[in-house]
């Protein structure tokens, strides 16, 4: 195995075109775990670490641009106001020590369905911008996931940062695992409510093939809260409407039985998440008009 690195963006741009199977490593939370166990082996090792840029993060009037090293202890520190349903995300990941090490871009690239920052991008709509020596450009989180571990990454190209609106609706993120730390999801829910565009959107980890939205979800609360006219009256949102959301979220869910849990389980667990999260966003959008959320104390 050889090991590439490179002191620059430049640089590192122009080792993955020369070999493009070289499998990039920057908090190496993923990738050492494959290597150690003998489930990978790499010809290349492309190492990120001396890249400081992707470590940075700008906070724009309406954007966050996030480099995909900046660690999840960051997320949580920084930017739990600008991007909270992440911020709680980053809090359920590992330990202290990997969430110390491990960030965003290495979620991303793995692309496993049990990926604990998915849900999340999801629900907040994020862009996953990628590079190569011809050039860069943004994916659409909706579309980056292509298959069970597969991205739409060309062999060619990194991940340098993912770009996210500043939430202006509460956001939300849970998680089950079979015990409270150092834990891969059982099932993951996110939910964040946009009143700037007085939609909803949801993501769902651990429950399908890859990282998915509860669309049909989304779409019967949208109009549900329109024809409502929730959005301008702030009225508790009835026990039916949650129920058929919750009922349509976990349709949405395509799991599979394995030593963590049952499809059936999932399936059941996802509804659940998705019922709670939908009262604590609307709550908090009810009393303080359009907050964060909770915080991360409240979450733990």
């Amino acid at each position: 195995m050889d090991f590439l690195r490179p002191a620059s963006w430049e640089e590192a741009l122009a080792a993955k075109a020369e070999h493009p199977t070289a499998v990039p490593i920057a908090g190496g939370t993923d990738v050492m775990v494959e290597i150690n166990f003998d489930h990978r082996r790499p010809e290349y090792l492309l190492d990120l670490n001396r890249i400081g840029e992707l470590r940075d993060w700008v906070v724009g009037e309406e954007n966050v641009e996030l480099g995909a090293s900046v660690p999840y202890t960051h997320i949580m520190e920084h930017l739990r106001a600008e991007l909270p349903g992440l911020a709680l995300a980053s809090h359920t990941v590992a330990s202290p020590q990997i969430r110390n090490r491990g960030g965003v871009g290495g979620n991303l690239g793995t692309a496993s369905p049990a990926g604990d920052a998915h849900p999340a991008l999801l629900a907040a709509g994020a862009e996953v911008e990628v590079e190569s020596v011809r050039g860069a450009r943004r994916i659409p989180i909706d579309a980056f996931y292509t298959g069970v571990k597969r991205n739409a990454l060309a062999p060619d190209e990194l991940i340098k940062s993912v770009h996210i609106k500043k939430a202006d609706g509460p956001q939300q993120y849970s998680k089950v695992g079979t015990r409270n730390a150092m834990v891969i999801a059982v099932c993951a829910f996110g939910l964040a409510l946009h009143p700037e565009t007085r939609t909803v959107r949801t993501g769902i980890g651990s429950a399908a093939p890859t990282p998915v939205r509860a669309r049909d979800a989304e779409t019967f609360l949208n109009a549900a809260l329109d024809e409502g006219g929730f959005w301008d009256s702030g009225k508790i949102i009835t026990p039916s409407v949650a129920k058929q959301f919750a009922d349509l979220v976990a349709g949405a869910c395509n799991p599979i039985d394995d030593v963590r849990g049952t499809a059936k389980y999932r399936r059941h667990a996802v509804g659940i998440m998705a019922r709670r999260q939908l009262g604590w966003t609307w709550e908090q959008y009810r009393t303080d008009g359009g907050g964060t959320g909770r915080t991360l104390e409240g979450a733990a």
